[in-house]
């Protein structure tokens, strides 16, 4: 039995064995993609929503359907279209009448759920994206003045198409910030792509393994904040989203806007779940440095000039990785003979 009060070596150690079988049912159903999905674990970890991003027919909509199932989540899709409206997200009043009296009462949307699956997102339009900006930060939402508070846990994972295919619209960045990651999903190779002919028939479900309940999961990513952040480590989240900032002296140069706060606890908790992911009791600055550009890439703005001439995102995370040194903090005295790998 995994204890979630408090963490010892044994049970970090029995946590990496459960979420092991979880990316194992996951690994069964999709494959090539064991990158994608441990990250998708760390989101569930971390208590995050994701985004992913990508081509139409990648596999994001089967992932998210796939996790769903091997936890027995209760999951709830909506398909996002340009004529969807905020109260199809939310929920709306509807007028009922009982014993000769008309009431409003109100009708759960489908945001009333553990995991909602938000199917090509940036195909709706501003308005009924931003009808989900409270729903990610407080796990609530507000209809007529009344406050609604959602299940626990909940997770919003989203899919998106690139903003260069027709009818997309660019997601806002205050929403943008609410993702704890943003993923990209590639091509399958054609290894993969071999597997995926022998392994499935069109029209035909995938069979699922469930590996672990919604219970389960929630008392291991309770786990996940008792996991230890040694100071070198809560300096180095500090300098790297410090060093999104604009400043005409550094790398940062080419930036217009910076990764935010929410942005820094992100990154602290992706790492605690790193490390708990591999059944240990601290997390590291490689786990950091995994997670940097999952967190990160998608909370920056580079100026319009520079991105004419090239420079993403990403390839500023990648260069401001290499540049902040993590040892320039004081290593604490009780781990500073292991060095912190």
């Amino acid at each position: 039995m995994i204890e979630p009060t408090t963490l010892t070596e044994q049970s970090a150690a029995e946590a990496a064995q459960a979420l092991k079988g979880l990316s194992a049912a996951v690994n069964e159903v999709l494959f090539g993609q064991e990158t994608l999905i441990e990250t998708v674990i760390l989101a569930l970890l971390s208590g995050g929503h994701l985004l992913l991003e990508g081509l139409p027919g990648l596999g994001k909509t089967e992932l998210v359907r796939t996790f769903s199932r091997t936890l027995d989540l209760d999951t709830k899709r909506v398909q996002f279209t340009p004529d969807l409206l905020p109260g199809d997200i939310t929920g709306n009043p509807m007028l009922q009448e009982k014993d000769g009296q008309r009431t409003f009462v109100f009708q759960e949307g489908p945001v009333f759920t553990n995991l909602m699956l938000a199917d090509e997102i940036n195909r709706a339009s501003p308005k009924t994206q931003s009808a989900l900006l409270e729903a990610m930060q407080e796990r609530r939402v507000t209809v007529m003045g009344i406050t609604h508070d959602l299940p626990y846990p909940f997770f919003v994972f989203a899919t998106q198409n690139p903003i260069e295919l027709e009818g997309t619209y660019p997601l806002p960045e205050a929403q943008l910030d609410r993702f704890l990651f943003k993923l990209t999903v590639l091509s399958a190779t054609r290894e993969t792509l071999e597997k995926i002919i022998s392994a499935r028939i069109l029209g035909q479900e995938p069979v699922v393994r469930k590996s672990m309940t919604g219970e389960q999961l929630l008392r291991i990513s309770q786990m996940t904040s008792k996991v230890y952040l040694p100071d070198v480590v809560k300096s180095y989240i500090a300098r790297l989203v410090h060093g999104t900032y604009p400043n005409p002296d550094t790398a940062a140069k080419v930036i217009k806007f910076g990764a935010s706060p929410r942005a820094a606890i992100g990154l602290a908790s992706a790492a605690r779940a790193r490390a708990l992911l591999e059944g240990r009791v601290h997390a590291s600055v490689d786990d950091v440095r995994a997670a940097a550009p999952y967190v990160l890439g998608h909370r920056i703005i580079v100026n319009y000039q520079d991105r004419m001439e090239g420079v993403t995102p990403e390839s500023f995370v990648a260069k401001l990785l290499t540049e902040i040194n993590p040892e320039e903090a004081e290593l604490p005295k009780t781990l500073a003979a292991a060095k912190i790998q």
